[in-house]
């Protein structure tokens, strides 16, 4: 049933990313002709993103056909972590970009006199590319709340919204004071709006590649539920990682009484300690090592 509901996900992430990628396409030529024509470095700057922003959506689409993958006897979890390299690099794209617009603006500012900018083009045309930005969020929506992947393409678009609607400010405030650095000043704005969601992307991806625990797993509140299983003595060699965002995965060395074994309550405990995980960690596969007290007394123990 999960594998299914997971092809599920993969199949309307796939139509998603592509609508998206096609109404971004024609926000950014809209984009790119206006900046052209208007002059506006705040319009140009937003184009890079919306670029970004397309190019990230690639890579997801494409980190979304290689995650669907099924698994071999070499890759025993599939190719589900392509998701997580793909919101890497969408977090790399975005840093890049917010450093790039930044250096651009600050060169602008400190320039000797004023650059021109034709604030009407830049208005219609930052409208234009706010409206392609809301169309294309609508449609990810639905996949933002699962996938990394999808969470990196969505803090795309959502980033580029932001610029637009920086960069329609800087055009009224052209338009009404002829005030032409106005423009600069949004290209700045932009750039320190992106920066927050390509280092949240970034932290979370490289959490998952280091194999780190999910942050809303506690590993000693894991090793308490364990420890309150009936016939459980304690647990150690406890680790928890993903294989992509949501995909948690769980295993531990659990030192049960004498009295399981003997008793053949060995399914019977297995069974308590699946539910104890699912129900109170959300670990999508938990393996474990049932093991008597007087073995794991000798056992060497490296891990946690």
């Amino acid at each position: 049933m999960g594998h299914d509901h997971g092809h599920g996900h993969v199949a309307a992430d796939g139509r998603r990313l592509r609508l998206a990628i096609a109404i971004v396409a024609l926000g950014l030529v809209a984009q790119l002709v206006g900046a052209w024509l208007s002059g506006s470095l705040a319009l140009l700057a937003d184009s890079g993103h919306m670029l970004s922003d397309l190019a990230g959506l690639v890579i997801a689409l494409v980190a979304t056909i290689v995650a669907a993958r099924p698994a071999s006897g070499r890759q025993t979890y599939g190719y589900r972590r392509a998701e997580v390299f793909a919101a890497f690099v969408n977090g790399l794209v975005l840093l890049a970009v917010s450093l790039s617009v930044a250096v651009a603006a600050v060169s602008r500012l400190v320039a000797v006199g004023e650059h021109e900018v034709l604030g009407l083009p830049m208005l219609v045309v930052g409208l234009v590319g706010g409206a392609t930005n809301v169309a294309a969020l609508l449609v990810l929506r639905g996949g933002a709340t699962h996938s990394i992947n999808m969470r990196g393409a969505y803090l795309e678009v959502l980033g580029d919204l932001l610029g637009s609607a920086a960069v329609v400010v800087a055009a009224v405030v052209v338009l009404t004071t002829g005030f032409t650095h106005a423009d600069s000043v949004g290209s700045l704005i932009i750039a320190a709006m992106i920066v927050p969601r390509a280092w949240s992307l970034l932290r979370e991806a490289i959490r998952v590649l280091f194999g780190s625990a999910p942050g809303d797993i506690d590993l000693e509140s894991v090793r308490t539920h364990i420890g309150d299983t009936p016939g459980v003595v304690s647990a150690h060699d406890v680790h928890a990682w993903q294989i992509t965002s949501g995909a948690t995965v769980f295993s531990a060395h659990v030192v049960v009484e004498r009295e399981v074994f003997c008793d053949m309550k060995v399914d019977e405990t297995l069974d308590a300690l699946d539910r104890c995980l699912a129900a109170h960690f959300s670990v999508e596969h938990a393996t474990f090592q049932l093991e008597p007290a007087d073995h794991a007394g000798h056992e060497r123990e490296t891990h946690a």
